[in-house]
């Protein structure tokens, strides 16, 4: 589906559920496909003109939603998890250290890059400790190592947005054969030092060649970073409907 035909907006319940709605470019009324239910009968349909390219999608699971706005005390991203869990990085990384530790044992060119990624931002950070937990194999828990350091720190050790970084690396410089084909990402700029929002620009660029990249954002400094022509503004109309404004069509889209 050509972007420019319509514009898919996924639900506050909808970030990691498969049930959406949209607007069609061109017309103000709201388009639903499934919504209501938390397991919506999206594969159904209603039969209009957005389910028709956005069902297979969804079927192949080709695209995903990731936040990672939650990192405070009992953020899912800083618990113990099950080690198997590591097919894909979940929606709010709350398989992070799985995650990891599957690209550490079969991806260590993939995993020196997130790694070495990492330290451009935060010097101090020397590596991973990714190790089953003691007495429970099955489960494991993200832990860092820092230069110069024996100490074994935790997730709580790291900054916010130091955290936040390390999810957005790990999403963006992941074999490209485990990413979905369509990547969204809500709001990366939060808590990120200027220096990492303008690293984590780079990787959206270099990734923007070989993915689908859409962004949502509110900040100036993360803008910056781009041409015009690589943003799309949204406007809420007096009516409540939704207008967009672009310069052209193109593949890396900033919503």
């Amino acid at each position: 589906m050509p972007v420019h035909q319509a514009v898919i907006r996924l639900s506050e319940q909808a970030l990691n559920k498969k049930e959406f709605f949209g607007y069609h470019e061109g017309y103000n009324n709201e388009s639903n496909v499934a919504r209501g239910n938390s397991e919506s009968m999206w594969d159904a349909g209603v039969h209009n003109r957005i389910d028709q390219y956005v069902i297979p999608i969804l079927k192949k699971q080709n695209w995903r939603v990731y936040h990672f706005h939650d990192m405070g005390q009992n953020a899912r991203v800083k618990q113990e998890h099950n080690i198997s869990n590591n097919k894909m990085l979940l929606f709010d990384a709350a398989n992070l250290a799985a995650f990891l530790y599957r690209l550490k044992r079969h991806y260590k060119k993939t995993y020196d890059e997130i790694v070495q990624t990492i330290q451009l931002i935060a010097p101090y950070f020397s590596d991973f400790v990714l190790e089953p937990q003691e007495g429970n194999e099955e489960q494991i828990v993200l832990k860092w190592q820092q230069k110069g350091c024996e100490d074994i720190f935790n997730a709580s050790q790291l900054s916010d947005g130091t955290l936040r970084f390390i999810c957005l690396a790990t999403l963006l410089l992941q074999p490209h054969e485990l990413q979905p084909a369509t990547i969204i990402v809500d709001e990366p700029e939060l808590g990120l030092h200027p220096y990492a929002i303008t690293i984590f620009a780079e990787m959206v660029r270099q990734l923007s060649n070989e993915k689908q990249i859409i962004i949502s954002t509110q900040s100036v400094e993360l803008l910056d970073e781009f041409d015009v022509e690589d943003v799309m503004v949204v406007d809420r109309g007096e009516n409540g409907s939704e207008h967009i404004k672009r310069s052209g069509l193109i593949k890396l889209l900033l919503l």
